[in-house]
């Protein structure tokens, strides 16, 4: 994601940083048991926040530099924080899951597919909330949930047989 996708519209942006911090957080889920091994319920939860934070962060600075000649000033860094917030908060839900499947005594290969699976539904559910409200045809609002989809099975597909393996 560039500047120039988050232009225009808060609501674009919020709508494009949580379809992308989803689509991080499911990647972070499944990359963390890849050889068969998952770590814990509640490192999973400390590495998704973490994760959505540093890329927070780094959107944050990406934007603040490629826009404008005004330089690093609070009041920049301030607007651009609010703007690409999305992206940290796209985290929190999976996040959640995992640790509320901990918490039911699920175990933690359970938790990251919770995990994995609260990402990819949010992903979805962002992109057909913004197909929505951009007013876009029913055929578009369809198109975006099952692309948005066809990208979380494609992962879940990844870290299915890369466990295989």
């Amino acid at each position: 994601m560039n500047a120039r996708d988050t232009e225009g519209t808060p609501e674009r942006a919020e709508f494009a940083g949580a379809v992308y911090g989803s689509l991080l957080a499911a990647s972070v889920a499944a990359g963390t048991a890849v050889d068969g091994t998952p770590i814990s319920a509640g490192s999973l939860v400390v590495v998704l926040l973490c994760t959505g934070v540093v890329f927070w962060v780094a959107h944050v600075y990406a934007l603040v530099v490629t826009h404008g000649t005004d330089g690093l000033t609070w009041r920049r860094l301030r607007e651009a924080g609010r703007h690409e917030w999305p992206v940290a908060q796209a985290s929190f839900p999976p996040a959640v899951g995992a640790a509320f499947a901990s918490a039911l005594g699920m175990s933690d290969v359970v938790a990251t597919w919770v995990a994995l699976g609260v990402a990819v539904a949010g992903q979805v559910a962002w992109a057909v909330a913004a197909a929505v409200k951009a007013r876009s045809s029913t055929r578009i609002v369809v198109l975006s949930g099952v692309a948005n989809l066809a990208l979380g099975l494609a992962i879940l597909a990844l870290k299915t047989w890369v466990a295989h393996y």
